[in-house]
């Protein structure tokens, strides 16, 4: 079967926010701001731009700080944290601001952190850890490359999975382990130990570029507030929608494909949250070997438009509960 052609690249249907007026910061690391209520609490963060092209965290965090919305208790910290690749994007060719030189979303373990490697993203997330480090809870703001329902990452610990089921949205939440090309953010030393409190979340918002993502990362935020006490009733009254929310579905990641070669295609139009119904179909190829569905009822999780070697193809997954 041929592979099918390339995707095309979805429209830009939003402005992207300039982050001049945030680049001091206010706790002595660029981009990043903290803000301390007089009653105790804990200390959350809300973050965007861990990818340079994922506009909806900014714009959702850009509009937390005009708004001068504080914490009713604890501690709030919002960060921009990959302003370097976001200040690249250019919408002629809108994937390639993901990163500068690799991926901020892969060097969270310790021997990285720590190791003699250097580049633009690796000198940021060392800039960036002693916030990291403070912080009680922490909800990470993404998007996608193609179109596809909001997805809450909850990793693969219980407290990631209850977390994302206490704020109630999206309306899919995967329980997941991650990437074999590094260690996520929200898999960060804490976050993924199971007797640790500190817990974080990831939310795959939409589309990169698409107007309705920006609104799922406004309303995560406001529900991650709400869930920690520390948004006051009448910002809730005045930004979060009285709709019935559809009951939240998981989906348990069973396989994680990472590509072996250069010659990777798929061998189907494939999208997010796609299910093939038979075990054994053949979905790709990687370098003449084939890949096949290894059970039924089997859910392409986010596969990928740019292949790379060593990269995530897709993860493989079912539906549970």
């Amino acid at each position: 079967m041929a592979a099918p052609g390339p995707a095309l690249v979805p429209p830009i249907e939003v402005a992207f926010p300039s982050l001049a007026a945030y680049a001091a910061g206010n706790c002595d690391i660029p981009y990043a701001w903290t803000f301390a209520a007089g009653r105790a609490g804990p200390h959350v963060l809300v973050q965007a731009l861990t990818h340079g092209n994922e506009v909806c965290g900014a714009i959702a965090l850009d509009w937390v700080l005009r708004e001068r919305l504080r914490p009713a208790r604890g501690t709030l910290s919002v960060v921009f944290a990959n302003v370097a690749a976001y200040e690249r994007f250019d919408p002629g060719d809108p994937f390639a601001s993901r990163c500068i030189d690799e991926d901020f979303n892969r060097l969270w373990s310790a021997d990285v952190l720590a190791g003699s490697r250097d580049s633009t993203e690796l000198r940021r997330a060392r800039e960036l850890r002693p916030l990291y480090d403070r912080v009680d809870h922490l909800l990470d703001l993404h998007s996608m490359s193609d179109p596809c329902p909001p997805l809450a990452m909850a990793g693969r610990q219980r407290k990631g999975l209850a977390l994302a089921q206490a704020l109630g949205f999206p309306q899919y939440v995967v329980i997941d382990g991650g990437h074999s090309a590094g260690r996520r953010l929200r898999d960060y030393a804490f976050f993924d130990d199971a007797a640790d409190p500190r817990s974080a979340l990831l939310v795959e918002c939409g589309q990169h570029w698409e107007a309705a993502a920006h609104e799922v990362a406004k309303q995560s935020v406001l529900r991650w507030l709400r869930h920690f006490e520390m948004a006051e009733p009448r910002l809730l009254e005045a930004h979060l929608p009285r709709v019935s929310v559809r009951p939240q579905r998981l989906i348990e990641v069973t396989t994680t494909i990472t590509i072996a070669s250069d010659k990777f295609a798929f061998t189907l139009p494939v999208h997010g949250l796609q299910t093939i119904p038979r075990a054994g179909t053949v979905y790709a190829i990687d370098g003449g070997r084939e890949l096949r569905t290894p059970h039924d009822d089997c859910v392409l999780i986010m596969p990928t438009r740019r292949p790379k070697r060593g990269e995530t193809a897709v993860r493989l997954g079912s539906y549970v509960g």
